[in-house]
């Protein structure tokens, strides 16, 4: 016995998936298909981080507000918040499959407005729009996929979306450097994620409605009809029976529910097993992006510039790395997930996300304590109206550094002619003098500073990707498709979707700032301790779900669930894993 109850034998891994895939590819195509929103979401994650870069060259006022460029690439996430809230609605009231339909238009009309737009404002509302296209399919497609998989591998065939969210986030950075020496730059980048938008929208037209909907809405013979195209003859029946015995139960507690949104709101909370649910569903999501991960994936080639490289091209290239192990990572749970369970590799994963961001702290804290020193020659001869003004009116301008500079409004590093780390120019930050410092091939410093350590930081960036991607980046959403009864499944999805989006919201839109607040060391060190926070939340609120099929989770949320080390001992000193409510 092992918490949260026992589990299937070895048939439950990734090897079992193959096998049964391979026999009726029928499975993967469904999942797949459905899993196109991934490729969405995680394309919007990670294309902005580079388009980001060159709407700043493009657009000035862009370029000297911080506010402004969170508000760009965190509006998505607004959106998002919204899309996820309606797409709870739309997934019980229309069903999956017309909700991923739907979430695809949004996608697209967003992608071409962003492409267009002609000033900032205007990037806002595509991002808005695209925003609600993710929101929508960011719960409903790992719903769907999970509903029309056999139970045995549910959860590899659920992590094929995680796995098309990294896919996603890694096609966005080579679209990013394919277009780096293209007229127009951003707008092909944001323009092109309207293409997986309409391939989901041909492919998802000839697929059906979740079986399981289709129950709910007494079309037995439609469902039963998928379920044969699923499962054995011989299992047919006794999934029938399982989704019969669901649904009667469903309808008898219907009353109770109630059919506006906020009534089963309501009733959701006021539902024992249901509130247990989003206990661990809400925990696991809110824990997902307060470790900081998107920060990683909106600002990549950001932060690869304050650890030093300051060439958008390199930068890009380097978050490409970052982007591939994230895929690396996503492969690496498909393969473990019904191995080795959902709750072990969050923990695993928490504990490795924890390591890596103290030590990344440790590396961003060295390289701002022995950043370059200002030289005063280097600074005034390219002439006196270029020097940064803060730098010349300062008390004790000896002990500037480039670190120092950098933290002063509108003021960039000039580094030496000889060699990088060697004492620099602090200038003014506009883009003549930013030519005239290119113009003698120098480097041209606005966000980090040079360091002889800061391919360390990337190393890290790449280690946090690799811990985070196995657990904490597709399990989170692999617990959601699993933990609600099905009559609360799309308000309790959308309930930990929107909690999740508001997180991500949170933190999108404070990053920078909290950079230039506490510096690159101090941010980090707080993810770091909001990530010990989540480690223990799920430690103690969020059960294992490993193998069961969805009435046997019902049943372990109404016993209760306690961690194995505080669970109540039977009669004979032994642990239970479960304790009562």
């Amino acid at each position: 016995m092992v918490e949260g109850g026992a589990h299937p034998s070895s048939k439950t891994e990734f090897t079992e998936c193959w096998r049964t895939t391979w026999k009726t590819p029928y499975i993967m195509r469904l999942a797949l298909s459905a899993g196109i929103g991934g490729l969405l979401f995680g394309y919007d994650t990670g294309v902005i981080s580079g388009a980001l870069l060159y709407i700043r060259e493009d657009f000035d006022e862009v370029d000297k507000k911080t506010w402004l460029q969170e508000t760009i690439v965190s509006m998505a996430v607004a959106g998002a918040i919204i899309g996820a809230a309606i797409g709870g609605w739309m997934n019980d009231a229309l069903g999956r499959k017309k909700s991923i339909l739907i979430a695809d238009v949004v996608f697209f009309v967003g992608s071409i407005v962003m492409g267009v737009a002609p000033v900032p404002w205007v990037i806002i509302i595509g991002r808005i729009i695209v925003g609600l296209g993710v929101g929508m399919a960011s719960m409903t497609a790992p719903l769907y996929i999970s509903e029309v998989s056999p139970h045995r591998i549910r959860g590899a065939l659920v992590s094929t979306n995680g796995l098309l969210i990294t896919g996603g986030q890694f096609l966005s950075y080579l679209i990013n450097l394919a277009f780096t020496k293209a007229p127009g730059t951003w707008r092909w980048m944001l323009g092109v994620a309207g293409v997986p938008a309409l391939v989901q929208f041909i492919l998802m037209l000839s697929l059906p409605e979740s079986p399981r909907w289709l129950y709910r809405e007494n079309k037995v013979d439609e469902a039963k009809a998928i379920l044969e195209n699923i499962y054995p003859a011989e299992e047919v029946d006794d999934e029938l029976k399982a989704l019969h015995e669901s649904v009667e139960f469903e309808k008898s507690e219907e009353g109770a529910i109630g059919k506006s949104m906020m009534e089963k709101v309501k009733g959701a909370f006021g539902n024992t097993v249901v509130r247990r649910g989003l206990y661990a569903g809400i925990t696991v999501q809110v824990a997902q992006q307060f470790v900081g991960i998107n920060t990683v994936m909106y600002y990549s080639p950001t932060i690869v510039q304050f650890a030093g490289f300051a060439s958008n091209q390199t930068a890009m290239a380097l978050s490409l790395i970052t982007s591939g192990l994230n895929v690396v990572g996503t492969l690496i749970s498909m393969c473990f997930v019904d191995r080795y369970g959902r709750r072990r590799l969050m923990i695993i994963s928490m504990l490795g996300i924890i390591s890596c961001l103290i030590v990344l702290a440790g590396v961003f804290f060295y390289a701002a304590a022995h950043s370059p020193a200002i030289s005063h020659l280097e600074s005034s001869q390219f002439g006196t109206n270029t020097t940064c003004p803060a730098y010349v009116s300062a008390p004790n301008p000896t002990a500037w550094n480039c670190m120092t500079c950098l933290k002063s409004p509108d003021c960039a590093f000039c580094a030496s002619k000889v060699e990088n780390l060697a004492p620099g120019a602090c200038l003014a930050a506009n883009d003549d003098i930013r030519s005239q410092c290119r113009g003698e091939q120098r480097v041209w410093y606005s966000k980090g500073c040079p360091s002889k350590i800061g391919i360390f930081a990337v190393i890290l960036l790449g280690l946090y990707i690799i811990v985070y991607a196995p657990g904490m980046g597709t399990i989170p959403w692999i617990v959601n498709s699993e933990i609600y009864p099905l009559r609360y499944r799309g308000t309790g999805g959308g309930i930990a979707a929107v909690s999740n989006w508001t997180a991500n919201l949170v933190v999108t839109e404070t990053f920078l700032t909290l950079t230039k607040a506490l510096g690159s060391a101090g941010t980090f060190l707080l993810f770091a301790g909001f990530s010990t926070i989540g480690l223990v939340f799920i430690y103690f609120l969020v059960p294992e779900t490993k193998g069961m099929q969805f009435e046997e989770v019902e049943k372990l949320l109404q016993k209760g669930f306690r961690p194995k080390l505080f669970a109540p001992k039977d009669t004979k000193g032994k642990q239970k894993v479960e304790g009562s409510a």
